[in-house]
């Protein structure tokens, strides 16, 4: 029976959740949920529950079951798998796949369990937790079947991922629960203070993405918005630059280099000197910031590289991660 069965891999991220087959990203969805609040029942998941944010009635609630890597919301987040799954598998399963998820390296046995339960509950016949930085190795295909130093960042939505990897597992890791999301707040604190004008999360990304930088960029981009005054509360536009985004972000900058430098600190230095040979990879919707290789490169004195599916890596790690499982094994998180 095992043999119809399909295997996935899935990265369950605070901001995406994306399913991989073989090398072949299948599902790839916000990891959001509208509900209709009266009877407790999904009305849109992805993107279009996405595209509700901010634009519904009372009516309907929009939620990220996920909060800093985490699942906050169990019930939320066993409904958002079961629809992906039923994409991938087809509405009636009679082999259910068997499926590898991953999770922050560090988690609490109550947070892997949590996973655990969900997946198991969503339709899997078997589920097996593996650490994000484990998976994003494997998706880039870094050498880490030997006994010398790889590192990776994971750069995520809600958490920031550092690691030393070597002989299929974990050496020394640091995750801190702040990502993508806590650049996005800090966008808007910084629109509220310098301008009076509150503008939300999505419109903080949307500057992120479209002009931010880690550190000061050759050429200036500018970007108008529009926001709420925080005196009168009527629409007013604001302009905001590459600079301002960069002055913004420097307190996260600081923290991601703070946390990479600690997990270099606990690094033994055989390992510590192949890092210098081959640099720092660097995954995660955050790697895309731009300048943010610069950055590291500047501060801790190892060359970082962006990776080439930087988004991807770690759904096509889990996936091929479940066919190396008996190697594995040994350095999954228990469930």
């Amino acid at each position: 029976m095992a043999g119809f069965s399909k295997d996935l891999g899935i990265d369950l991220g605070t901001i995406f959740t994306r399913i991989a087959e073989g090398s072949r990203i299948v599902v790839e969805e916000p990891t959001v949920v509208a509900i209709d609040v009266a009877d407790q029942k999904i009305v849109e998941v992805g993107r279009q529950a996405r595209d509700m944010e901010g634009r519904v009635p009372d009516s309907i609630e929009v939620a990220r079951p996920l909060q800093n890597g985490v699942i906050a919301d169990y019930e939320i987040t066993e409904s958002l798998l079961r629809v992906l799954l039923q994409r991938v598998s087809g509405p009636i399963r009679i082999f259910k796949p068997n499926v590898m998820i991953s999770v922050p390296y560090g988690v609490t046995s109550v947070e892997s369990r949590a996973v655990h339960e969900a997946v198991l509950q969503a339709g899997a016949r078997d589920a097996y937790l593996i650490q994000q930085p484990l998976a994003a190795a494997l998706g880039v295909d870094l050498p880490i079947n030997s006994p010398s130093g790889n590192m990776v960042v994971c750069l995520g939505g809600g958490a920031t991922q550092c690691a030393v990897l070597a002989m299929y597992g974990i050496v020394s890791a640091e995750t801190m629960r702040s990502g993508g999301q806590t650049m996005d707040e800090y966008i808007v604190t910084y629109v509220r203070r310098k301008y009076g004008v509150i503008i939300s999360n999505i419109t903080a990304e949307q500057l992120k993405i479209k002009i931010g930088a880690a550190v000061t960029q050759d050429t200036e981009q500018s970007l108008e918005v529009q926001g709420q005054d925080q005196v009168t509360g009527l629409p007013r536009p604001v302009t905001l630059t590459t600079g301002e985004i960069v002055e913004a972000l420097q307190e996260p900058m600081r923290q991601i280099t703070e946390t990479c430098r600690r997990v270099l600190e606990k690094t033994p230095p055989e390992l510590v000197s192949d890092i210098i040979d081959r640099g720092m990879a660097l995954t995660g919707g955050g790697a895309l910031l731009r300048g943010i290789d610069k950055l590291l490169t500047k501060a801790l004195g190892i060359p970082a590289y962006l990776v080439d599916n930087p988004l991807t890596c770690v759904a096509e790690g889990t996936a091929r991660g479940l066919g190396m499982y008996s190697v594995l094994r040994r350095n999954l998180p228990p469930v």
